[in-house]
């Protein structure tokens, strides 16, 4: 079969597309033929070794795959082949025509939902999902500033805070990406490239400041979203596109509010059970039409690299896939 290899750490140039041995799955395991899988910001991290989970080299990068089930692994009852399935695959293996992911990982696809708006639920929808619903228990009717809101992560935010009945205020970088964060149902938007992000989400909130706030972004942008909120508020850490900040916790006592690590896979982990149920809330309300995955780029095997060069340069506007 065919896989993106990494080879050496560094930039997603070195990656090297090449021909490796096809997959058997082993007892409990699936095989996927492979028909889409997402570009996400930890597959960069981890091309350059900056990610918390560290991998052997070489390997194929890719954690989450969408495909049809081509073979069953001994001890599996409940998968069947010619299933289409979303799996995650862990933090690598997706970059391939073929991958293996434990039976428990894989879940079948509604007809309605394709292959590609499949791919990156478990990732980008599952840690909105999750960070909203069950660690910021966020309201109808309150406030939600969404940071980096034009990027995939962002975009999930939108949909899914609009579809819990909050106020979503969408901040980015530029306004081709704030036109398309109103298309998907912000209700006020924020360029932080040209306008401070405090005084305006406070102006928006009419001084109140903003209930959650949903930052996948980081480094100043921090400070000055947590100045934004209101009392009682609940700050969700999702990532670090623009560096870790450095917070002072302070402004935590005089807020009454709350900084709270948002972990998708580590929860997966730790909380199976809570990660399945999500998993299959996404998977019905995409397949109702509740949620509509943006696709904004779609990337072959040969080019693979492509794309992760744009999400490394946080060009992307929506989700980025990759069809072997």
């Amino acid at each position: 079969m065919k896989a993106v290899v990494c080879k050496e750490f560094g930039p997603p140039e070195n990656l090297v597309l090449e021909e490796v041995d096809d997959l058997q799955p082993s007892e409990g395991e699936v095989l996927i033929d492979v028909k889409a899988v997402p570009v996400t910001f930890p597959d960069t991290l981890m091309l350059e070794d900056k990610y918390q989970f560290k991998v052997p080299l070489p390997y194929i990068p890719g954690g989450e795959v969408s495909g049809v089930i081509s073979a069953i692994g001994d001890g599996v009852n409940d998968r069947t082949v010619g299933e289409r399935v979303v799996a995650s695959v862990g933090v690598s293996g997706g970059f391939a025509e073929q991958a293996v992911a434990k039976a428990r990982d894989a879940r079948v696809l509604p007809d309605s939902v394709g292959f590609a708006e499949s791919t990156g639920l478990g990732y980008a929808y599952g840690t909105t999902y999750y960070g909203l619903k069950h660690r910021a228990q966020m309201q109808e009717g309150e406030t939600l500033l969404i940071l980096g809101a034009g990027g995939h992560l962002g975009m999930t935010a939108i949909e899914i805070g609009k579809l819990m009945g909050a106020k979503v205020i969408a901040a980015a970088s530029t306004s081709e990406k704030l036109d398309l964060c109103r298309q998907f149902g912000a209700d006020e938007t924020i360029n932080y490239a040209e306008e401070n992000l405090k005084d305006r989400a406070k102006e928006l909130t009419d001084g109140k400041g903003c209930d959650v706030i949903y930052d996948p972004v980081g480094g100043d942008y921090a400070e000055q979203a947590i100045r934004a909120s209101a009392w009682g508020a609940r700050f969700l850490v999702v990532g670090f596109t623009a560096g870790i900040p450095s917070v002072p916790l302070n402004l935590t006592l005089l807020k009454s509010c709350s900084i709270v690590g948002v972990f998708y896979g580590a929860m997966m982990t730790n909380e199976p059970e809570l990660g399945q149920q999500v998993m299959q809330d996404l998977l019905d309300m995409t397949a109702s039409g509740q949620l509509k995955p943006h696709i904004s780029e779609r990337y072959t095997l040969d080019n693979a690299a492509v794309g992760l060069r744009e999400m490394m340069d946080r060009k992307t506007i929506g989700k980025i896939v990759i069809e072997p």
